[in-house]
């Protein structure tokens, strides 16, 4: 049975060339990047190559750049290390935000800040207007993502900065941009953006790694110590082979966005055939990602039935591991259509016959599996 891929916002295929450059730097290249005899020497040399190769799909200096174990732990840095030396005072995001960036703004509200979780509208969009009236003068941190990891809208966190500087506040700005990266133009010094995060295994580089763009000038208490690394903001010895095989995927990372587009198209066309579907991104979200409900089926059955046909989709965000979806939730579905919702996510490997074996498959569920009031 050929393998269906369709959860691309969850993790990408590796690619090859990032594979293979990570497979060299474990058996070839293999030196601590701060010993100083040649081994040591040629590891820094390949870590400085990659630090400016993700860099540079930021628009930004190598030096901005601070490698991660992911998008989580940049988010997690980012909140934390910035609203360490900012105690008190507001902090505005939104509702939909991913887990890593709620959890951490939930704990600095038990530390005595403020929080405003900004609302959705039905189609998971942010709006400036609210955005403005959340900033005020007291504000010293929003953090906004670029594309909800959920249903693929397109957030206005170009917007937030206008909204900081209107206000006079004294706040810093945080874009989590690990769904964006590669897929969207992102230029955080361009848009006044202090802190962004990207992450590697979306863009088909390995687990494990991610980085954080820190704006020339901004320094953040560090979260771990000893070793020195990363300029003392995140320290241990880095994990080479994974910052390598991201750097290879910054680098061949390529612009799919005419093939997502068709792709998307031809399936939002397909799921017409289906009464029972209801999709739930918006037409202008970033399109390799579509979130739709089958509804009268949970999303978890007919996930399942899908990979029984060799078709694999989300139920939602892979963080979430079958809880409710928070953001649709957010969004004020009715729960028979948050419960029966599915994310499809496209990459370049994708094909239409790919969606048709999708709709064969939903098609299949439908006949075979017994309806339930969700």
């Amino acid at each position: 049975m050929k393998e269906i891929y369709l959860d691309n916002s969850a993790t990408t295929k590796v690619l090859p060339e990032a594979a293979e450059k990570a497979a060299m730097l474990m058996l070839e290249c293999y030196g601590n990047p701060s010993s100083l005899h040649s081994k040591g020497t040629e590891a820094e040399r390949e870590l400085k190559k990659a630090r400016e190769a993700v860099a540079a799909r930021l628009s930004a200096q190598a030096e901005e750049l601070y490698f991660t174990s992911g998008g989580t732990e940049a988010n997690n840095l980012a909140v934390l290390s910035a609203a360490a030396k900012r105690r008190g005072g507001r902090i505005v995001t939104t509702a939909i935000e991913h887990s890593s960036v709620l959890e951490a703004v939930k704990s600095l509200e038990k530390q005595g800040c403020e929080a405003v979780y900004l609302k959705p509208d039905a189609w998971g969009r942010i709006s400036e207007k609210d955005i403005l009236e959340a900033v005020d003068s007291s504000t010293v941190f929003v953090s906004i993502m670029a594309v909800n990891n959920e249903v693929g809208t397109i957030q206005p966190w170009e917007y937030a900065a206008k909204a900081i500087k209107l206000k006079k506040a004294p706040a810093l700005l945080h874009v989590d941009a690990v769904q964006a990266f590669c897929k969207l133009p992102l230029n955080p010094a361009k848009f006044g953006v202090d802190l962004m995060s990207v992450s590697a295994h979306k863009i088909h580089g390995a687990k494990g790694v991610g980085a954080l763009y820190v704006r020339k000038g901004l320094h953040l208490a560090s979260r771990t110590f000893g070793g020195g690394q990363e300029k003392n903001l995140r320290t241990g010895t880095e994990a080479v082979p994974l910052i390598g095989a991201f750097g290879v995927a910054a680098a061949k990372a390529e612009d799919n966005k005419s093939l997502f587009t068709e792709l998307n198209l031809h399936t939002r066309e397909a799921l017409k055939e289906f009464e029972e579907v209801i999709i739930n991104s918006p037409e202008d979200a970033l399109p390799c990602i579509i979130n739709f409900s089958v509804v009268g089926i949970r999303s978890e059955t007919m996930l399942h039935h899908l990979a029984s046909q060799g078709v694999y989709v989300s139920s939602g965000s892979a963080c979430a591991k079958g809880k409710p979806s928070h953001v649709l939730e957010a969004m004020a579905l009715p729960r028979e259509r948050a419960d029966s919702a599915l994310r499809i996510s496209f990459s370049k490997y994708n094909s239409k016959e790919d969606i048709a074996a999708l709709i064969s498959g939903i098609k299949s569920g439908l006949n075979t599996i017994a309806r339930s009031k969700v």
